[in-house]
């Protein structure tokens, strides 16, 4: 339990740090430097590839997955879901307005994005979303080659949906780095903070027992 509050903590410090590097306008080397890699790739089977990853962090397509996941799951897990996504669309949404970090120049960009640029919405939900099924693998599948299979599958999803956005030039890819360090603490403690809780109604359940 104290392993999962270290890292947290860390991940929370590291963002904060980045935050105040952008604030102090000290990331332009770091983000000009992964965007000349990033859009080295460009061909029209990336554009094609990357638009269509980046249109899984869209609300329409995040909104029915987490519909049907809702649906499905039970009451601990549906409560795990939904306080991991309606934390991370909060403070999401309240970062970039605090911060109003303008997006990439609007001649540069693959595909129309409003609002502020940092840190990144779609990065953020993706991580968000397809984390949580990643923790429901590794918690509920027995079989070990299946949960690789679906791990890594669900991890390069994140990873492509994240790249999407520097590739269509939506973000830098300070907002992708920070939105994932930021999610991942979020689902930590949503986490842990929700297994703690059923654990002591259990725990008291028996007591009354």
């Amino acid at each position: 339990m104290k392993k999962r509050h270290i890292i947290s903590s860390i991940l929370l410090i590291i963002f904060i740090l980045i935050t105040i590097l952008l604030l102090t306008k000290s990331l332009t080397v770091f983000d000009d430097s992964i965007y000349k890699v990033v859009s080295s790739m460009r061909c029209n089977f990336c554009d094609i590839l990357f638009k269509s990853f980046t249109y899984l962090g869209n609300t329409i397509p995040v909104v029915i997955i987490v519909i049907f996941l809702l649906i499905l799951l039970n009451k601990k897990d549906r409560l795990i879901l939904g306080s991991c996504v309606i934390s991370t669309l909060i403070l999401n949404q309240a970062l970039k307005h605090i911060i109003r970090r303008p997006r990439p120049p609007i001649e540069e960009r693959l595909i129309t994005q409003g609002g502020y640029s940092y840190p990144s919405g779609h990065s953020m939900m993706a991580l968000c979303l397809y984390g949580v099924l990643i923790y429901f693998v590794q918690t509920k599948i027995k079989d070990k080659k299946l949960k690789i299979f679906l791990t890594a599958l669900l991890t390069i999803i994140i990873l492509l949906i994240g790249i999407s956005r520097i590739y269509v030039r939506v973000h830098y890819p300070s907002d992708v780095l920070a939105g994932f360090i930021l999610t991942i603490s979020i689902l930590i403690i949503n986490i842990t903070i929700i297994n703690n809780h059923i654990r002591g109604n259990i725990n008291n359940e028996d007591v009354n027992k």
